[in-house]
């Protein structure tokens, strides 16, 4: 077995129909510039009923048919937010959680100890959260419950130096599944990122499940002057 095995995003995404929410963070091939991408899927008609809608800071998600939303507690959120230039990803809003914790001069790891996994019981789906720092480094989280009950929370903070070439996928299902979906388990993935941005959102948006992907973001930033390029891609256009 190699641990260090890096694997190809087309590779993990199509042959899994439902890894729910993901985040990629990483470093391009040339060591240049920082790798981000967050994509939503949904089996749900009110999770699927969304787009991600540029803000000046980042991105929000939005009712695509607002007359077909039910509740929005858990799909109504800011999923990226810029401060300085450190970029925040989660999959829920815990977003601003980490952003007013960061404000304080306090640690994305203290913020997210105030939160647990949503409370959508018996699938307790986790709350993942991504920090990407100037310099190309990153921290990714995973709050999940510790028990079938949803009684206890188990908290995981992964942090990278950043590496040319390499990224690191987590999300929040392993895969699909009826009543209760799999929470994602272990260390995120180990993957490869494109030194091309319009190539690699292509990529993950033509790899995720026709029927079930929603919306992506992808973004890249130089290192050096902090100017980005990125993309947004929704099912619903």
């Amino acid at each position: 077995m190699n641990v260090y095995e890096v694997n190809s995003m087309k590779t993990l995404l199509e042959s899994n129909t439902y890894p729910g929410r993901g985040i990629v963070l990483g470093l391009t091939p040339d060591g240049r510039k920082s790798a981000a991408a967050y994509f939503i899927m949904g089996r749900s008609v009110n999770s699927r009923n969304r787009i991600f809608v540029q803000e000046p800071d980042g991105i929000r998600t939005e009712a695509f048919d607002p007359s077909k939303m039910v509740d929005p507690s858990l799909i109504i959120y800011h999923p990226v937010r810029q401060l300085g230039r450190a970029l925040i990803v989660t999959n829920g809003d815990q977003t601003d959680t980490i952003r007013e914790y960061l404000e304080k001069g306090r640690t994305m790891e203290e913020g997210l100890r105030t939160r647990r996994f949503e409370h959508d019981g018996p699938n307790w789906t986790p709350r993942i959260s991504g920090l990407l720092s100037p310099d190309g480094s990153y921290k990714m989280s995973i709050l999940k419950a510790a028990d079938p009950e949803g009684a206890g929370c188990a908290r995981y903070t992964y942090e990278y130096p950043g590496k040319a070439g390499l990224g690191h996928f987590l999300h929040t299902y392993v895969c699909d599944g009826s009543p209760v979906i799999p929470t994602f388990q272990g260390e995120p993935e180990r993957v490869e990122i494109p030194q091309d941005m319009d190539a690699f959102a292509d990529l993950l948006w033509n790899s995720l499940n026709e029927d079930n992907k929603i919306s992506l973001f992808v973004r890249y930033t130089d290192l050096e002057t902090g100017e980005y390029t990125q993309k947004i891609l929704n099912k619903h256009c």
